[in-house]
């Protein structure tokens, strides 16, 4: 049969050219590099993923470069940098988070994520009621919240309850006393940030269930400098 004899000739002649270094070289890296994008399937958060495509784009570049096949080897030669600066990106982020217990140090590795705006004494930053979509840091200025008769000072993050509350409202307004600047990031942003690296998410909360366990403990503090001395 043709067929038969085409397809065993062309299996003869891949075997022979396995006797090539260089082949060898280029089908072991094109193997390992399609085994690194079927384990990728399996992968469900975002650095193993990235770690995963750097080795598949080494792997058909060799194999682009030996065979040769110019445009696989452009194609993931343009690939390579960017998912290594992805990778670079996230595993910074989280080293970051978890090198800081000072949620005062938000505004340095949140920074490229958040947006900056600069507000006049008097404006709102928000309403009591209004619908929490964005996280807050004060980076210079002075915030007032009226409903709760408290104020707060540079160097805080801030909406973050109401942020995380199952109804996402805000439970008092924001005023600035005096001239402020604010960063945010919206909660699409922060979800991105998440999904990308569960690590940086699990330092969130842990830095701000460190933050609402200080409100607790000044709020106790409080009720029991108000009660009346014991007769």
């Amino acid at each position: 049969m043709p067929m038969i004899d085409a397809l065993v000739q062309q299996a003869d002649q891949f075997v022979a050219s396995l006797e090539h270094p260089e082949e060898l070289l280029a089908v072991g890296s094109a193997l390992v590099a399609a085994a690194l994008v079927v384990l990728s399937a399996f992968v469900r958060t975002m650095i193993p993923l990235r770690w995963l495509a750097v080795g598949s784009n080494a792997g058909f570049i060799v194999y682009g470069l030996v065979h040769p096949v110019p445009l696989m080897a452009l194609l993931h030669g343009a690939l390579l940098p960017v998912n290594l600066w992805r990778v670079w990106q996230m595993v910074r982020l989280t080293r970051r988070v978890a090198a800081s217990a000072d949620p005062r140090q938000m505004e340095i590795w949140l920074r490229p994520y958040m947006r900056s705006r600069r507000l006049r004494a008097g404006v709102k930053l928000f309403e009591r009621g209004a619908a929490a979509r964005r996280l807050y840091f004060l980076a210079e200025g002075q915030i007032e919240f009226p409903e709760v008769g408290r104020t707060m000072a540079a160097g805080k993050m801030f909406g973050e309850i109401a942020f995380f509350a199952p109804d996402g409202r805000r439970s008092s307004s924001a005023r600035c006393v005096t001239d402020c600047t604010v960063l945010s990031i919206d909660a699409a942003t922060f979800r991105q940030l998440v999904y990308q690296n569960p690590d940086f998410g699990l330092e969130m909360m842990r830095l701000i269930a460190g933050r609402l366990s200080q409100d607790v403990q000044r709020l106790q503090a409080q009720a029991m400098a108000a009660q009346p001395p014991a007769t």
